[in-house]
């Protein structure tokens, strides 16, 4: 079993103050194995913040980071599992599942975790899971006026994926549980 966090566009200090408190108590050190965040964290000290909760962190360029040293794309395997990654501000149209599926397609990864449109959703084209984990502080954007906070923690053990999701709605945590492969989620 090995737990790998999917967390982006915080946005802090810019559209957000912080991460939700009940957010905060489970993201501690010593439990996370890898993060994955697909942009938007913005300065150095959330970059820091991040680094405390899993030191192997990965991270790849949003359109409002500060640091201009991170990859636009990366891949890398975790287990048995090719992970492709990259913000999604230069998806077009925004969030397009047929342009993502081609973009995974052409990294050659198993799942593709992207960003940008700040709201969580997850599909399974063509055995590829597509993973955007949603704005971890519910920061605003131009495409949705009311932003569920979210994150992603997957399990990952051999070749499956078992992700938990993160949601708080009405100030209450919501925890939803995918299995990939799951042909439920084949569009």
């Amino acid at each position: 079993m090995v737990l790998v966090l999917c967390i982006g566009d915080l946005h802090i200090p810019h559209r957000a103050t912080d991460l939700p408190p009940k957010f905060k108590q489970l993201l501690v050190p010593g439990k996370i194995h890898h993060s994955l965040c697909p942009g938007n964290i913005c300065t150095k000290e959330i970059h820091d913040y991040l680094k405390t909760v899993c030191a192997d962190m990965h991270v790849t360029k949003g359109d409002f980071d500060e640091d201009g040293s991170y990859p636009e794309d990366k891949v890398l395997t975790i287990g048995e599992i090719r992970i492709g990654m990259l913000h999604g501000h230069q998806i077009i149209p925004s969030g397009s599942k047929e342009t993502l599926a081609f973009l995974a397609r052409q990294m050659d990864v198993d799942i593709l975790v992207t960003g940008h449109t700040h709201e969580f959703k997850a599909d399974c084209i063509e055995g590829r899971l597509l993973i955007n984990p949603g704005s971890a502080t519910g920061a605003f954007n131009s495409l949705h006026d009311q932003v569920v906070p979210s994150f992603v923690l997957m399990d990952i053990t051999g070749k499956k994926a078992t992700l938990y999701v993160y949601e708080m709605k009405d100030s209450e945590m919501a925890v939803t549980k995918i299995e990939h492969p799951d042909p439920s989620l084949e569009s």
